[in-house]
C-alpha cells in the first residue's frame, strides 16, 4: 500500500518523547511517552525504560494519567515521578527501580512543579505554592501584578523550596514574597541552590538569580549579582562551583544566554561562552508540546566540563564546554535535540531529538557513534507521505542573510502555478527550523505551497540578529518576510493571486500588520494575536516588562509607540477576509485582543470571522485539547480553500 496524504485526525497517531533520564548503573534510560487518548480527548503519559544491554524496553506505570517527570534515586534505588493519578493536581510519587507498585509521597493540596533528589537519597527538594487551605470565598483579591500566568491560570500563594522524605514528612525550606524554583542540592547535601528573584523590581520583570540556602531551612544567600538572567543551577561534582545558564544584560529581551559559573561560598561569576553566538536553549518551534526552559548544564564526571544545547541557524545541538571556554560540538545535524543526559561515567550520552521528517526518536552517542533506541513513531510514519522542505537563503532588508524553507504539495509538477501559505512564527525570538511540523505537512498535502522563514529577531543566527526588530515590530522584520514571498514568486510556481498568511503570538501580530500595509493577500488566518499594544500591556502576564524591553518605551510617557506599532490602528486598510482564531483562558495575548479586531472588523464592514477556544491557553496549538486542536485545523483548512482554491 502507497503511503497517503496527510489527515487532519492524523494528530491523534503521534507520540511524544520527552526528559530522557540515566539509571546511576549507566545501563537504563528512562523516559516520557504521551499519547493521546481521542474518545477520552485527554493525554496519557508514562515512563518507559529502556536498558542499552540487551535493548529491552518496557512501559514502566500503568494508567489513565500523566505520569511525568522521571527522576532516578542517587543510589539506583527508586524511581520518582510526578503524576495526577492521586487527583487533579501533580504530586510525587516513587517507585522501586527494579518495578513494583508507586506509591504517593506528596498530598500538598497545590500540587508540585518539579523536584530533585537529595545526593543520600533519602529525601527530596521540591517546588510548590504550598499546602494553605483553599480560600472561603471565590472572590480574588489582588495585590501584585504578578497573579496570573498563562497555562497556570490565576496564583494562589507562592512557589517555594521544599523537602519530603521518603515517608511522606514535607519541610518548608523558603518562604517569602516571591517566587522560589529549580532547586539543585549539593554534592554533600547540605545546601539548596535555587531560583528567584527578590529585587524591588519583581512584578516587573522574570529576570531571576541564583541562591544558596541550607538544606534545614535558614536565610538564603544570593550569588549571581542581579544585572540580567540566572537560572538552572548545577553544582560541581566537587561542590565548589554552580555552573547556570542565563545573561547580565538586563531587561534586554533576545539577547544570548551564556553558561556560567559562580563559586559557591560567593564570588563574581564567570562567563565560559562570552565570544560564542549561539544561544543556549531550546527556540526552535514545533508541533509536539517541549521544554520551556533551558536544561540544567550537566557537569562531566571529573568536573572540568559542561554539555548543554544551543541553538544552532534553524537546529539545537548538543555541545561540551570545558572551564577555559573551549567548545566541542558532541551532536549535530539537520535537526533539533530538546532532552539530554549523561552516563554517571561520562562515556554515553542520551537524548531525544527530531527533524522536519520525524517527530522525537530516543537516541544514544558512545564513542562517537550515534544509535537510535526507540522508533515510536515508525507505523505512523509508514502509512503518510510527507514532504521534505526546501532549505533557501534571501536577502531581506539592507541586504542581510535571512534562512527560509519553502514545502512543495506531493506530486509537484513544474510548470503549474500553486497556492501559498505563509507562515510567521511567534517570540518575536523564537525560529523555525528543522523540527516537525504537523500544520505544515497537512497544508501542502493539500496542495499548497507553504513557505517559512526566520526573519531578523529569530532565534540561532546569532545576538545581533536576534535583536534586530527590538523598537522596531512591523518594520524591517515585515520587509523581511515580505522579500522571502518574493524570493519564492520569482521561482515561478506559486500563483501571486492565491496567498495566504498565518502566525500565532507575534505571527499573529504580524499577520494582522501585514493585512493593514498591504493587499496581496487573499486570506489570512491570525491566531492568539496581538493586536493593540497599548491594552496588552495592562492585561497580559507579561505585558509590562515585555513591552517595555521590545517597543523600548513604556505607554505612559510614550503611547503613540505602542498605538503606531497596533496593527488595529491600521485595521481600515484591511481588505484581506480574516480568520481569527483565539483561546479563552490565553493569559499571555488575552482574548481581548482578538475581541478588539473582529469588532473594529466587523463595524468597518471587513470580511471576518471570530472562533473561540474555551478553556484553552497560548499554547493550544500544541497543549491544547486534542479535540480544539483538529477543529482548529478543520477551521483553518476551510478557511484558505474558500479564498485560495488549492489545485486539487
Amino acid at each position: 500500500m502507497s503511503p497517503r496524504p496527510l489527515k487532519i485526525e492524523d494528530l491523534y497517531g503521534l507520540k511524544n518523547l520527552a526528559d530522557v533520564q540515566f539509571h546511576p548503573d549507566g545501563n537504563r534510560l528512562a523516559y516520557v511517552v504521551t499519547e493521546t487518548d481521542p474518545e477520552a480527548n485527554e493525554y496519557r503519559s508514562a515512563i518507559w525504560v529502556t536498558w542499552l544491554s540487551t535493548g529491552e524496553t518496557r512501559k514502566f506505570t500503568q494508567g489513565a494519567k500523566r505520569d511525568t517527570f522521571p527522576r532516578w534515586s542517587p543510589d539506583g534505588r527508586w524511581l520518582a515521578f510526578l503524576s495526577d493519578r492521586g487527583g487533579d493536581k501533580p504530586q510525587i510519587w516513587v517507585m522501586p527501580a527494579d518495578g513494583g507498585e508507586p506509591r504517593q509521597l506528596t498530598r500538598l493540596r497545590r500540587g508540585v512543579a518539579e523536584f530533585a533528589w537529595a545526593p543520600d537519597s533519602r529525601r527530596l527538594a521540591l517546588v510548590s505554592r504550598g499546602d494553605e487551605p483553599d480560600p472561603e470565598s471565590d472572590v480574588r483579591v489582588i495585590t501584585t501584578v504578578k497573579y496570573k500566568f498563562d497555562g497556570v491560570g490565576f496564583l494562589e500563594g507562592r512557589t517555594h523550596i521544599w523537602t519530603v522524605d521518603l515517608a511522606g514528612n514535607v519541610v518548608q525550606v523558603t518562604d517569602g514574597d516571591w517566587d522560589d524554583s529549580r532547586p539543585a542540592w549539593s554534592p554533600d547535601g547540605r545546601q539548596i541552590a535555587f531560583v528567584s528573584n527578590r529585587s524591588a523590581e519583581r512584578d516587573f520583570t522574570l529576570r531571576t538569580d541564583i541562591f544558596v540556602v541550607p538544606a534545614e531551612g535558614g536565610e538564603a544567600r544570593q550569588l549571581t549579582p542581579g544585572n540580567g538572567d540566572a537560572d538552572a543551577p548545577s553544582w560541581s561534582p566537587n561542590g565548589q562551583f554552580i555552573a547556570y545558564v542565563g545573561h547580565d544584560r538586563g531587561w534586554l529581551t533576545g539577547v544570548n544566554n551564556r553558561l556560567w559559573v559562580v563559586p559557591a561560598e560567593g564570588g563574581p561569576p564567570r562567563n565560559l561562552t562570552p565570544d560564542w553566538d549561539p544561544s543556549i536553549g531550546v527556540f526552535i518551534m514545533g508541533s509536539l508540546p517541549g521544554p520551556i526552559q533551558p536544561h540544567a548544564p550537566i557537569w562531566t564526571p571529573d568536573g572540568q566540563g559542561l554539555v548543554v544545547t544551543a541553538a544552532d541557524r534553524g537546529n539545537t545541538h548538543i555541545f561540551k564546554v570545558d572551564l577555559a571556554g573551549n567548545i566541542t560540538r558532541l551532536v549535530g545535524g539537520e535537526r533539533t535535540c530538546l532532552y539530554v543526559s549523561l552516563s554517571p561515567d561520562g562515556g554515553q550520552l542520551a537524548f531525544i531529538a527530531g527533524d522536519s521528517l520525524n517527530p522525537r526518536e530516543l537516541f544514544v552517542l558512545e564513542d562517537g557513534e550515534e544509535r537510535q533506541l526507540t522508533r515510536l513513531n515508525a507505523d505512523f510514519l509508514a502509512e503518510i507521505s510527507l514532504v521534505r522542505p526546501e532549505r533557501f537563503v534571501y536577502p531581506g532588508a539592507d541586504g542581510l542573510e535571512i534562512e527560509g524553507w519553502v514545502m512543495k504539495p506531493p506530486g509537484f509538477e513544474a510548470g503549474w502555478r500553486y497556492p501559498l501559505i505563509l507562515h510567521v512564527h511567534g517570540g518575536p525570538h523564537a525560529a523555525y527550523g528543522n523540527n516537525f511540523m504537523f500544520d505544515f505537512q497537512l497544508e501542502a498535502g493539500s496542495g499548497y505551497v507553504v513557505l517559512y522563514t526566520n526573519p531578523r529577531a529569530s532565534q540561532s543566527y546569532g545576538e545581533a540578529f536576534a535583536t534586530m526588530n527590538i523598537g522596531d515590530w512591523g518594520g524591517k522584520d515585515f520587509e523581511d518576510l515580505m522579500r522571502g514571498l518574493d524570493f519564492i514568486l520569482a521561482q515561478g510556481y506559486v500563483d501571486p493571486d492565491r496567498l495566504g498568511i498565518t502566525g500565532a503570538s507575534y505571527g499573529g501580530f504580524m499577520t494582522n500588520w501585514v493585512v493593514g500595509h498591504t493587499d496581496r493577500f487573499r486570506a489570512a488566518v491570525t491566531e492568539n494575536s496581538l493586536s493593540n499594544l497599548l491594552s496588552f500591556y495592562g492585561t497580559s502576564d507579561i505585558g509590562t516588562w515585555f513591552s517595555e524591553a521590545e517597543l523600548g518605551a513604556d505607554p505612559f510617557d510614550r503611547p503613540e509607540v505602542y498605538l503606531g506599532r497596533s496593527p488595529i490602528s491600521y485595521v481600515k486598510n484591511i481588505k484581506t477576509p480574516l480568520l481569527i482564531i483565539h483561546a479563552e483562558a490565553d493569559h499571555r495575548c488575552p482574548i481581548e485582543q482578538a475581541e478588539q479586531l473582529f469588532v473594529a472588523l466587523k463595524r468597518l464592514g471587513k470580511e471576518a470571522l471570530f472562533i473561540r477556544f474555551p478553556a484553552e491557553s497560548h499554547g493550544m496549538r500544541s497543549a491544547g485539547k486534542p479535540r480544539h486542536r483538529t477543529e482548529r485545523l478543520r477551521h483553518i483548512l476551510n478557511w484558505f480553500n474558500r479564498y485560495l482554491q488549492p489545485a486539487w
